[in-house]
């Protein structure tokens, strides 16, 4: 994966800070804090219902916060100042559902943003979106509508979509979640792949084993709040807080009691 061609500050190059999110009385995210260097994988994980989600669109402006602070590249972008469509140029997100434009070919899906958004020319955007296409398999999918393809095609393709505009941070929200069970290993190994390649990344995930070897640091969230992170290693071996020893034992050792 090429590198971007513009040179974050150095720190972070996420951080969040006392964030709060509310849908009228139900408290979505309570006094989140979390900090993602350059180059590292966090993977979020907790229950159903837990904020996962609801933090990854807060980090791509997609939901507006109720209190807190979010900075990216030394940048405060929670500022209700700020324009999202900027912000968004330079943060890609993988939706669960795809999210694919079914009137467009899977070309079109991957060139759009980089033309229209980031004003490359259409030579070179295709040029990129074959390039990337190829890389991840679907270089023979590329003229094709995405109802003609499967179910873990369209995620690849929805991942190489976003990588398109080659950001500087990737979010993937349950990318796994709607696929069949043969077909999960298939968009994990290309997780994994911009993973060693130091993309930095910020994933939803019920894969457990996945995130044990592929992120750098693991948050777990509870009723809104990160109850608890830090590496793999002491979060899945010996993680302080009991809910989340009870989560893991359930995620775990779904036969157990």
């Amino acid at each position: 994966m090429s590198a971007p061609t513009h040179s974050p500050p150095p720190g972070p190059l996420v951080e969040v800070a006392g964030l709060r999110k509310s849908y009228g009385d139900r408290v979505v995210l309570d006094d989140v804090d979390l900090r993602v260097e350059p180059g590292d994988v966090v993977c979020l994980i907790g229950s159903s219902g837990s904020g996962k989600s609801t933090l990854l669109r807060c980090l791509n402006l997609l939901e507006e916060i109720d209190d807190g602070v979010i900075t990216f590249e030394g940048r405060e972008i929670s500022d209700p100042r700020v324009d999202p469509m900027q912000v968004r140029r330079r943060i890609g997100m993988v939706f669960q559902a795809y999210n694919l434009f079914p009137h467009l070919t899977v070309l079109e899906n991957c060139t759009l943003a980089p033309r229209h958004a980031h004003g490359l020319g259409r030579r070179a955007a295709r040029e990129r979106a074959r390039e990337l296409l190829e890389r991840f398999g679907l270089a023979e999918h590329a003229d094709k509508h995405p109802d003609r393809l499967s179910g873990g095609q369209q995620q690849r393709a929805a991942v190489v979509r976003a990588l398109c505009t080659q950001p500087t941070l990737l979010l993937l929200d349950e990318v796994t979640a709607a696929l069949d069970p043969e077909l999960v290993g298939d968009v994990l190994g290309i997780v994994r792949d911009l993973a060693a390649a130091g993309t930095t990344m910020v994933l939803a995930t019920h894969e457990m084993a996945f995130a044990r070897e592929v992120a750098t640091k693991v948050a777990f969230l509870d009723g809104g709040r990160i109850l608890e992170q830090g590496p793999p290693a002491q979060i899945f071996a010996d993680p302080r807080e009991e809910r989340t020893r009870a989560f893991l034992r359930r995620v775990l050792n779904p036969g157990g009691h």
